[in-house]
């Protein structure tokens, strides 16, 4: 398999020089709600482009660079998705028996299985805190506000995240519900490790980085520095009573280790994503099974897959995004076929904004702008 993937990297045809006034406005649209910065790449049948708005640092001038770093956040769940399916397409698994069998030093429920780890359906506790229906809020580790800021350079240990996630009432019984758990892929990736019997990182530096040439890709360790090129990040908070912006360039990896700990760039998570959606990384059968959307957010193993309805003119798209816990977002958009991609690296800056209230009207713009061009001229 590895032999085919080193052809990856040289396919990509350098068009960055093309006009795309269409995509250069839907970037510039996301630092026009507030975000500091945006850098993004797509990949579609006019070849390459490559563009980036805003500033790569407040009080200055220069853009985001378009090759820069970034915290890619929960982008990394489909990495490891796609590791634990290489394991099932390898018989070491199966997606339906109890994960607890090859980690049985955690007490886990027996009928937690893999599927249900990769699909968000275990009900294990959110161990970055869960928010209930009611309005509820059970804290986990400290991932947001200046608790976070002040503790965001300290290492965790993949046990001591999932220790605290176990120690806490489920949500649901397992299987009975869906609930979006960074606990669900801690676990996915202690089980790459037990089963492959290397750590994690080194597992999917073999299985995934080094066949792509996925060379500015971090998974793993307490790493706390973006390499250069990168554009800062920031994070707004509230400190008794007052908002402060703390520069959050620096945090550390393992604070989500196999569900949000990545540092990348947009060219490998173009490289990554191509290759899934291309069948390179997986069998058929069981990329037909990471695709099946479960539940109203239509999460399959590792993905979602969005039917962009017909003010999409039918079209169907899978994506995961992620966040750092604060001053970085990242896009990983793709068509089933993986001939079509957009991938991004966002920064937050000093703007009194709630992302998640500015970033679904930017998104969807953008989106239509890349994925369904005929209806965003019209």
């Amino acid at each position: 398999m590895s032999e085919s993937l080193h052809t990856v990297e040289n396919t990509v045809e350098d068009t960055t020089g093309q006009e795309r006034p269409e995509l250069q406005k839907a970037v510039q649209e996301f630092v026009d709600a507030g975000f500091a910065g945006i850098q993004m790449r797509v990949h579609d049948e006019r070849g390459e482009w490559v563009g980036s708005a805003g500033v790569r640092e407040l009080g200055e001038s220069d853009k985001p660079p378009t090759d820069g770093r970034f915290w890619a956040g929960s982008v990394v769940k489909t990495f490891t998705a796609t590791a634990v399916l290489q394991l099932v397409a390898e018989e070491r698994i199966d997606l339906d028996t109890p994960v607890a069998d090859h980690l049985p030093e955690f007490g886990l429920d027996r009928r937690i299985t893999a599927r249900m780890l990769l699909q968000h359906t275990s009900g294990l506790f959110n161990y970055t805190g869960e928010y209930y229906e009611d309005g509820t809020v059970v804290p986990g580790i400290p991932a947001t506000g200046k608790e976070w800021v002040d503790s965001r350079l300290r290492t965790y240990r993949p046990q001591e995240l999932v220790g605290l996630a176990l120690s806490k009432p489920a949500r649901f019984e397992p299987g009975a519900g869906f609930s979006y758990s960074n606990t669900n892929y801690t676990l996915a990736a202690l089980l790459i490790e037990q089963v492959a019997g290397r750590p994690y990182g080194e597992e999917m530096q073999r299985r995934i980085l080094e066949p792509l040439g996925l060379r500015d890709t971090v998974l793993a360790g307490a790493v706390t520095e973006l390499p250069e090129p990168h554009a800062h990040g920031y994070y707004r908070y509230q400190d008794a009573d007052q908002w402060k912006v703390a520069d959050v360039t620096r945090q550390n990896l393992s604070i989500l280790f196999g569900a949000g700990g990545m540092i990348s760039t947009t060219r490998d998570l173009h490289l990554f994503f191509s290759a899934l959606n291309g069948g390179k990384l997986l069998p058929a059968p069981l990329l037909a099974e990471m695709r099946k959307p479960h539940g109203m957010l239509g999460y399959g193993l590792g993905l979602f897959v969005q039917d962009l309805g017909p003010d999409g003119g039918g079209t169907t798209i899978l994506h995961h995004n992620g966040g750092a816990p604060g001053g970085y977002g990242a896009l990983m958009i793709g068509t089933p076929d993986g001939s079509r991609t957009l991938t991004a690296g966002l920064t937050t800056g000093d703007a009194a904004i709630d992302p998640a209230q500015v970033f679904p009207q930017a998104l969807d713009r953008l989106i239509k702008a890349v994925f369904c061009r005929a209806q965003a001229a019209g």
